[in-house]
């Protein structure tokens, strides 16, 4: 049985990738379109979802083990993102960096 996508978060996660310049705006534009429409998207629009989100459909890792980013509270220290020097929103575990909201998408390749 499949399950239905949050439309609201799929969108969120969209535009940040669209902010962030990574993939194709034009393809994540089309996209943004079909969801809101509601209409199913192709298996090649799925899989470039998939392929640069991370979001997979039959994934063998947990969900504990996908947190690599810990969103900073009010009360945190935040250094700047390490991409564009604006205040941090995100610490990174895996490599011990600071990544503002548009940067913490996609920013390292070694990650699940």
């Amino acid at each position: 049985m499949d399950k239905p996508i949050d439309v609201e978060k799929t969108i969120e996660v969209i535009e940040r990738m669209k902010l962030a310049k990574i993939g194709k705006c034009k393809k994540w534009e089309s996209m943004i379109k079909k969801i809101k429409k509601e209409q199913e998207l192709n298996p090649e629009e799925l899989e470039y979802y998939s392929n640069l989100t991370r979001i997979y459909k039959n994934s063998n890792v947990t969900s504990r083990s996908k947190a690599y980013h810990t969103k900073l509270s009010e009360l945190d220290e935040k250094p700047p993102c390490k991409e564009c020097g604006d205040d941090s929103a995100y610490y990174c575990n895996m490599n011990d960096q600071y990544f503002c909201t548009i940067h913490v998408v996609g920013h390292d390749k070694n990650e699940i």
